[in-house]
């Protein structure tokens, strides 16, 4: 069953559903699963080597002819790294110190070493994808200024921009973007900010409120993000106002997903509390509850700037993912997490949620139908 809306006409696809490029997650196979179930799957480019930008764009056109994208941070301090001779001692030992409480448990050896800046890459990477005329451009914690899209609709390619606020969803729309995704605060992962906010700015507004106040502000096709997980939250995204949805956890916990086996198996069953955490990566992020986010709220330890916090803690976070433990890595996932229960094969998730979606909204119309006997309990008009 076919469900065409502006954002599905925009971008070349059959169902109106984005994936969420991943770090981590968001490999070819993922990507490809998605568009060729009509979805429109979208390939993680943070913190990869132009080699692998490309190589990882060419696999995906052997596993699908359909529409994808490429996705990657514009957060100013990401696409221009911070200088790491700039923390002070101080800020640098208070990070280490906490993140040394853990090392031990993992054999590693207590450090205070000052991250290393790493490549530059994000800029390479915008690069390859114009080169490669990539189908869509998808921009995340960071509005693509005019001159880059410009750039990018001169190869054929599509812009996407995900944003947390109505001020940068009128920002993205003006500088001549093709699909501004809204992100509520429900949503799993990085907060879509091109700064660093305090933690109470970060949250933002909810999914529920944001679509309509954007939907009001804008007039280009408008995807929700946040808490969405089934044909239900499609359903109602649409009755909104916006004209599709992207999904992040959902499709975290799908057979074609990297996400490790713990990670997965975390977002389907269990204690799936989640929470606002700057302690892995130095940007605000929803991740499902655990020690270390515990521990780094009561700290009240300022993060490192730019990704330099992931750096600083790269040996003890990497460690935690080798031997399994879920309580010193970052498991990723937005408040609807709750309605997840099995690993499911992407293509799956696109052909479900249609299918709920249209469900849902052929409900609605029959308990809004005036012939209907509200004392019937049934779909019988109340004069026959």
């Amino acid at each position: 069953m076919g469900l065409a809306t502006p954002m599905t006409s925009a971008l070349g696809i059959e169902a109106p559903i984005l994936q969420s490029g991943m770090g981590g997650v968001a490999g070819p196979e993922l990507v490809a699963a998605v568009s060729n179930a009509g979805g429109l799957g979208v390939l993680a480019a943070l913190r990869l080597e132009p080699d692998q930008v490309r190589a990882a764009i060419k696999k995906v056109r052997t596993l699908t002819n359909k529409p994808f994208g490429v996705n990657i941070w514009l957060h100013d301090d990401v696409r221009t790294p911070p200088n790491p001779t700039s923390i002070s001692n101080d800020r640098l030992r208070a990070v280490q110190d906490v993140l040394n409480e853990y090392r031990p448990r993992l054999d590693l050896e207590p450090t205070l070493t000052l991250p290393d800046p790493g490549p530059d890459l994000v800029n390479a990477a915008i690069e390859v994808m114009i080169e490669e005329q990539v189908p869509v451009f998808s921009a995340a914690i960071g509005t693509p200024e005019p001159r880059l899209v410009e750039r990018f609709h001169s190869v054929g390619t599509k812009v996407v921009s995900m944003v947390a606020t109505v001020a940068d969803g009128l920002d993205a729309s003006d500088h001549g973007v093709d699909v501004v995704v809204a992100q509520g605060s429900e949503a799993g992962g990085h907060r879509s900010y091109g700064s660093k906010r305090s933690k109470s700015d970060a949250v933002g507004t909810s999914t529920f409120v944001l679509i309509p106040e954007l939907r009001d502000a804008i007039s280009l096709p408008l995807a929700a993000a946040g808490g969405i997980v089934d044909g239900r939250g499609l359903a109602s995204m649409l009755v909104l106002g916006a004209d599709g949805v992207l999904l992040g956890t959902r499709f975290v916990a799908t057979t074609e997903s990297m996400a490790s086996d713990i990670w997965k198996q975390r977002l389907v069953a269990g204690e799936r509390r989640t929470t606002l955490t700057d302690g892995f990566t130095g940007q605000w992020a929803r991740i499902l509850d655990s020690e270390f986010a515990d521990r780094w709220e009561t700290s009240q330890v300022e993060a490192l700037p730019g990704l330099l916090q992931a750096t600083a803690g790269k040996d003890l976070f990497s460690a935690a993912k080798a031997v399994g433990d879920d309580q010193l890595q970052p498991l990723y996932a937005g408040a609807g997490v709750s309605g997840l229960s099995s690993i499911v094969g992407a293509g799956d998730v696109i052909n479900d949620m249609v299918a709920e979606a249209h469900e849902a909204l052929e409900s609605v119309q029959s308990r809004l139908d005036p012939t209907r006997d509200p004392r019937s309990g049934d779909n019988s008009p109340a004069n026959q």
